[in-house]
């Protein structure tokens, strides 16, 4: 115990840099040293929090547009009878939700100070409480299609078309629908309808926020021409949604033509693959600054050895042991990987707090879906990670340690003389 209570303390004061001539310089190089441990370490975990913000972050908003599984008619028709199909489908296992939808293209027009301002969008119509992340995220307004004093439906818009609408609560809107006007009827006429600004709502996601402006159910039915009995889609929420992956080809294939179900992750494929591959390529690039770290621990400790070469010739024939000098050297790296670690676990927590709180990292909106870099710190990245760099740090002062343990007494304090 004794004897490893002296490697220990030798390997402090190393690490301290000495007292001894030059020992300023090598102060500089073994901080450079922790430096690059800490900031390899820092690095790694906020990228990896910032990686596991993102998933989370987008597929909450995506998951929240278009639920777990969508169910519709490959032929691009409205599905009949849609209760019968939704008891049917209520019935798969891990099934919690089955939330109607119809969904048909229709232009909005609004009279704003700039004249009439005209907009394409989807209108979703939806029960009342079927889109709960919408309604959680109304700024403006409220959730709500309780028509106004006027008779007309209440419409919830997303804040980029209310922009472009110039439209707020309370503001009335006449929509046209084209539903139809490809039969080549001559007397096709498109249908008008009026609606009033119920809420506004603001998800982040420009994309969405631009183009869904949603309605009562049984309204959309009307306005498209629907049946009572038909509806666009279904949105199914499962218990989990990983399960979504097997129940979509489940669905299809028991229900059958022309009916087909699909998963989340296959309906925006583009976005989950975006994800992904942050969450592959990221962390492997990072991890390239604690190896490069590491080797640079290699050379600090090479230098520290040809600086202490007299004090390691002196303690060796003092009686030290081969191995004690040995296990002095990786005693150092440790400390460097333990150092350098915990600063830069305390640099990451810092920086995850700052970004939660204020936002620091603004993002292009249109281009990563949100506005700020999301953080999300996950306890066991924050173990894992320093735990790795320290025993890379251990295991790159085994040359080094190597080579000092070779050294001859006699030559070692001859050569510092």
């Amino acid at each position: 115990m004794a004897r490893r209570s002296f490697e220990r303390l030798v390997a402090l004061r190393f690490l301290r840099g000495g007292g001894g001539p030059g020992s300023g310089f090598l102060r500089f190089v073994t901080g450079v040293a922790v430096g690059g441990v800490a900031v390899g370490t820092g690095a790694l975990l906020l990228a990896l929090s910032i990686v596991r913000g993102f998933a989370t972050e987008i597929e909450g908003k995506v998951v929240g547009f278009g639920q777990h599984v969508q169910v519709e008619s490959y032929l691009g028709e409205p599905l009949d009878d849609a209760d019968s199909l939704a008891a049917r489908l209520a019935a798969f296992e891990g099934v919690e939700r089955v939330v109607p939808a119809v969904i048909d293209f229709a232009l909005m027009s609004a009279k704003g100070p700039q004249g009439r301002l005209i907009e394409g969008v989807l209108l979703w119509g939806t029960p009342p409480d079927g889109q709960p992340f919408v309604a959680g995220r109304v700024g403006e307004g409220a959730f709500t299609f309780a028509p106004d004093s006027a008779g007309h439906v209440g419409v919830v818009l997303g804040d980029e078309l209310a922009q472009r609408l110039g439209a707020g609560v309370g503001t009335t809107l006449t929509a046209f629908s084209t539903r139809g006007l490809d039969t080549g009827r001559l007397d096709a006429r498109p249908t008008l309808r009026q609606f009033h600004v119920a809420g506004v709502f603001d998800t982040g996601l420009a994309d969405f926020d631009e183009r869904f402006a949603y309605t009562d159910l049984d309204a959309a039915r009307a306005f498209f021409g629907y049946a009572e009995d038909e509806v666009r889609r279904f949105d199914l929420v499962l218990d989990d949604i990983e399960r979504s992956r097997e129940l979509a080809p489940a669905i299809t294939a028991e229900i059958g033509p022309p009916v087909f179900a699909r998963s989340i992750f296959d309906v925006f494929r583009h976005i989950f693959a975006w994800v992904q591959l942050q969450q592959n390529i990221i962390p492997l690039v990072i991890s390239v600054l604690v190896i490069v770290a590491a080797f640079n621990i290699i050379g600090t400790l090479l230098m520290l050895i040809l600086d202490k070469t007299r004090e390691i010739g002196i303690l060796l024939g003092m009686g030290a042991s081969r191995r004690a000098v040995r296990r002095l050297f990786l005693w150092l790296g440790f400390f460097i990987g333990v150092t350098g670690s915990l600063l830069g676990v305390g640099g990451a927590l810092a920086f995850a707090i700052l970004q939660l709180r204020f936002g620091i990292i603004r993002l292009p909106q249109e281009a990563y879906y949100i506005d700020t870099a999301p953080v999300e710190p996950h306890a066991f990245d924050f173990v894992l990670v320093p735990l790795l760099a320290v025993a890379l740090c251990t295991l790159a002062a085994y040359l080094p340690a190597r080579a000092a343990a070779r050294l001859e007494p006699v030559r070692s304090i001859r050569f510092g003389a």
